[in-house]
């Protein structure tokens, strides 16, 4: 098992501002964890008895609506850590988080972060940050369901997810996802993200084969998210 005072995860999250002493502290009480696809790392109303680190995998993080169905709020890479609002908080997880690939994880103790919080202004101060960057996040994606027509949405995701999981080598998003997991993913019917994937293809924007997606020409998937 790798020690957290070495992992380079940690310069990708507020682990970055532990020191040393505070990192082998976790290494010794963290449990390295491993999810199946399709395997929920927790579930909207667990009581969170510590957060994740991911090592290695991508996730969806989901919350159930009134009618049933799952809207995607957001996607989690390597280095990504999640569940430290629900534990800094004391509440209940207030999203569903799944694996969308085989994934690892790091568990680690709550009492580990809480610690560090009372004692570490560096640390407090990291951790705040990304809990408010979180919020900020959600609020434009709240303004921009609110604001913009399925199609801005579309190309808004599909850029999101070139900026996030970057191509793999044969130059499609790294990225594999259902077209229902699309659709979830920005407010519509399947039905819908089916169509439009399929429009912009025959525009020449995107290619596609089975579930993934190559972006061919990324200044007009720009252009439609600005609404021309």
């Amino acid at each position: 098992m790798s020690r957290c005072e070495t992992c380079s995860i940690k310069n990708s999250n507020f682990l970055n501002a532990l020191t040393d002493k505070e990192l082998g502290g976790i290494s010794n009480t963290k449990k390295v964890m491993s999810f199946k696809k399709g395997d929920a790392i927790f579930k909207e109303g667990a009581h969170l008895n510590g957060i994740f680190c991911v090592r290695n995998g991508k996730c969806k993080v989901t919350k159930l609506s009134p009618n049933g169905k799952d809207q995607i709020i957001r996607f989690i890479k390597k280095g990504d850590l999640i569940g430290e609002r629900s534990v800094m908080s004391g509440t209940t997880a207030h999203l569903t988080v799944t694996a969308l690939e085989d994934t690892q994880a790091c568990f680690i103790p709550k009492e580990n972060i809480e610690n560090s919080f009372k004692n570490n202004t560096k640390f407090s101060l990291e951790i705040t940050k990304t809990i408010c960057e979180d919020l900020d996040n959600a609020n434009i994606s709240i303004t921009n369901m609110a604001q913009k027509n399925v199609k801005e949405r579309l190309a808004d995701t599909l850029l999101l997810f070139d900026r996030t999981f970057g191509t793999d080598n044969e130059g499609c998003l790294n990225i594999k996802l259902s077209r229902e997991e699309i659709a979830n993913a920005i407010g519509t019917a399947t039905e819908s993200s089916i169509r439009l994937l399929s429009q912009l293809k025959k525009e020449g924007i995107i290619s596609l084969k089975g579930k993934k997606i190559k972006i061919l020409n990324k200044t007009k998937l720009q252009h439609i998210t600005q609404g021309y």
